[in-house]
């Protein structure tokens, strides 16, 4: 169970999410939820690591 990737698991829980907001609120609620996922998501990488890293959400990775 250590072995376990979290990050495909929080992506799909956040488009399950997404998705049902979007469906049953329409798109200014889709946009509500989506701008309050980002600044949760800020809020949670300032908690953890005490900084905001951008260049560390890069895709590529060397």
């Amino acid at each position: 169970m250590n072995n376990v990737q979290w990050t495909p698991l929080i992506g799909l829980a956040v488009g399950i999410v997404l998705g049902v907001v979007g469906a049953f609120g329409g798109f200014g609620a889709f946009l509500l939820v989506l701008g309050l996922g980002a600044v949760g998501f800020v809020a949670g990488r300032v908690a953890a690591t005490g900084e905001v890293n951008v260049l560390g959400l890069s895709l590529r990775r060397k």
